[in-house]
């Protein structure tokens, strides 16, 4: 097979995206919309003349050499990750150097790892077990392993750091599987504190509707973000992800908000491309935590992915600490009470095109602390 690689207009690239059961959402044209600090562009693989694959490339310009970018595709590409990766691989990085990428980043959508709800539960119980990968997984994807080997055998550089968390997307996520089940499936996967805290939500009368009011979801968001400790992002970066978003697919993000006798106590929001639905942000208030807001858009949320066919509901990154004193512990606790799943993917990975400038880039990145 010999694949050629060249720019793809947006509506070839979305098109394509919606003969797949799944792809990650910033690996659709629109991402490209949000990301407005980064130069986007949608490229194509092809078979003679058929698109066999395509990708969403943001192009990072390194300071004081503009001329050069990391070319990153998050999540992506879109290819066939079970065949010879080289000959899809190959024909990217000569497309990029050729224009003036120094570096490719990239995170394959493929798992490595599974560890089921109770594997996990049974780790934090024993102090043994400080980490997801002390445990023997309970499906190790073969698929993965052979992606991993033969990205290290080609010169590219594994970028994901320890923790899980990094300058990157996760390496390690909470997933619950949806195909083939009912809500009452769920609900009974779920453990006995989630299913006593979404009831306490309906007998509190906390109800959940879906909504665009942006402005009072980022209002509820910055006030936990001075509560947990964490930068916020600005208005107008969450007016322009629903903007761009809804714009490519009105099905794409839908913002749920939780209310309790006319307060706003929780809010979230909610992606869907294909079978696959992320659980992106939220929000709670401090006041009424005891009416269970947030567990009320959670349920929501999987009860309307349920209903749209998705087979994942996904929450998003995990840390792989399984250490009961490590404060990183409490997310995955949350996350665990759905049920479902921890998965360990393969990771971001990073290929030199101009090792000196590579260099440079990472040392700058590093002095200010990625």
């Amino acid at each position: 097979m010999r694949l050629t690689v060249g720019p793809i207009s947006a509506a070839e690239h979305l098109a394509f995206v919606r003969t797949q059961g799944s792809v990650s959402f910033l690996q659709t044209p629109a991402w490209g919309r949000v990301k407005t600090e980064w130069r986007s562009e949608s490229l194509g693989w092809y078979d003679g003349g058929r698109l066999v694959g395509a990708g969403l490339v943001l192009h990072r310009p390194v300071p004081r050499l503009q001329r050069f970018t990391l070319a990153y595709l998050p999540e992506g590409p879109v290819i066939d990750w079970t065949g010879e990766i080289d000959a899809w691989l190959d024909p990217l990085a000569s497309y990029l150097k050729a224009q003036g990428a120094f570096a490719i980043r990239l995170g394959p959508p493929v798992r490595t790892d599974t560890w089921s709800a109770d594997q996990v539960k049974e780790g934090i119980a024993d102090p043994g077990i400080e980490r997801l990968t002390e445990m023997s997984a309970q499906w190790a994807d073969p698929v993965g392993a052979r992606v991993t080997s033969r990205l290290t055998d080609a010169g590219w550089l594994p970028q994901s750091p320890e923790d899980g968390f990094g300058v990157g997307h996760p390496q390690f996520r909470y997933e619950v599987p949806l195909a083939g089940r009912t809500e009452d499936g769920v609900l009974r996967g779920m453990n006995q504190l989630w299913r006593r805290n979404i009831k306490k939500a309906a007998r509190e009368g906390v109800e959940v509707t879906v909504a665009a009011d942006v402005k009072a979801f980022h209002d509820l968001y910055v006030h936990t973000a001075e509560r947990d400790r964490f930068t916020p992002r600005p208005l107008r970066y969450f007016e322009t992800m629903f903007a761009a978003l809804s714009a490519e697919d009105p099905e794409r993000i839908r913002l749920y908000l939780a209310r309790h006798q006319g307060d706003l106590v929780a809010a979230t929001v909610l992606v869907r491309v294909g079978g696959h639905a992320w659980y992106s942000y939220g929000a709670s208030s401090t006041e009424k935590r005891e009416v269970r807001g947030s567990n009320a858009c959670q349920w929501a949320m999987i009860r309307d992915s349920l209903a749209a066919g998705c087979d994942v509901y996904d929450l998003r990154g995990i840390t792989p600490t399984l250490d009961a004193d490590d404060p990183h512990v409490g997310l995955i606790q949350f996350k665990v009470g759905t049920g479902g799943r921890a998965v360990r993917y393969v990771g971001e990975w990073d290929l030199p095109l101009r090792p000196m400038v590579y260099r440079a880039f990472d040392l700058y990145m590093k002095r200010r602390g990625r």
